[in-house]
């Protein structure tokens, strides 16, 4: 079990927390998995509206501008030929989704992976809350920069205790990000340089997993009887 530190927002430990090694555990960490992960996240954020011209969508006459034979000169049938300077485009991009199904079983694997990798380079920090008296950036600015984040940050409230004093005073924060347990993604660890997670969300992540890793072990024990 990893013993991690709660710490308060002025950079004081107040208690610890024990991480299973299950889970956060530096073997957990497939950077194969990661990179599908992050590739998945990515092609769900690209709008596909790329577009060109067809045969039938360009301006122009259908008209045969001269004979087939007989003048010497290429053939052609149309000034919309492909050939031609303003004619359309063969085979050119259409809009199209690229978003694609990628099983829950391999989220939870990259977000485990996320975890670890992040503990294991000491970029995780738990803090008993994230609240704070007054919903002002310049508050919540001094408490990070007590908690020694310099550069960027992804706040991982729980859905149950985020307040909007928090939301207000990290809304407008340079390089911080604020989102619930249940929707961090493994692409916005990765993203970010520092996580810092309340003690109620990283219990229910970790809540989470468990229960999902031992459905997982379960389906194994079965598969081998």
């Amino acid at each position: 079990m990893a013993n991690v530190d709660v710490v308060n927002l002025n950079g004081e430990k107040v208690g610890s927390i024990e991480l299973a090694d299950a889970l956060y555990g530096a073997d957990q960490i497939n950077e194969a998995l990661l990179w599908e992960a992050v590739k998945h996240y990515r092609a769900t954020l690209r709008q596909g509206t790329h577009k060109t011209k067809s045969r039938t969508e360009v301006a122009g006459s259908g008209k045969k501008l001269w004979k087939q034979k007989g003048t010497g000169r290429a053939r052609i049938g149309s000034v919309r030929s492909p050939l031609w300077r303003h004619g359309y485009t063969v085979h050119g991009p259409q809009p199209r989704s690229y978003d694609y199904a990628f099983p829950r079983k391999k989220l939870l694997g990259a977000l485990r992976s996320a975890l670890a990798s992040k503990l294991a380079d000491g970029k995780l920090t738990v803090v008993d809350t994230l609240e704070l008296k007054d919903g002002k950036t310049k508050l919540y600015r001094a408490a990070l920069d007590k908690l020694e984040v310099t550069r960027t940050a992804l706040l991982v409230e729980n859905g149950k205790t985020l307040t909007r004093n928090l939301l207000l005073g990290a809304r407008n924060l340079a390089g911080v990000e604020l989102v619930l347990n249940n929707e961090v993604h493994p692409y916005d660890l990765l993203r970010y340089e520092r996580a810092i997670f309340s003690t109620a969300a990283i219990e229910q992540l970790t809540e989470m997993l468990e229960k999902n890793a031992s459905k997982r072990r379960f389906a194994a024990h079965t598969e081998a009887v």
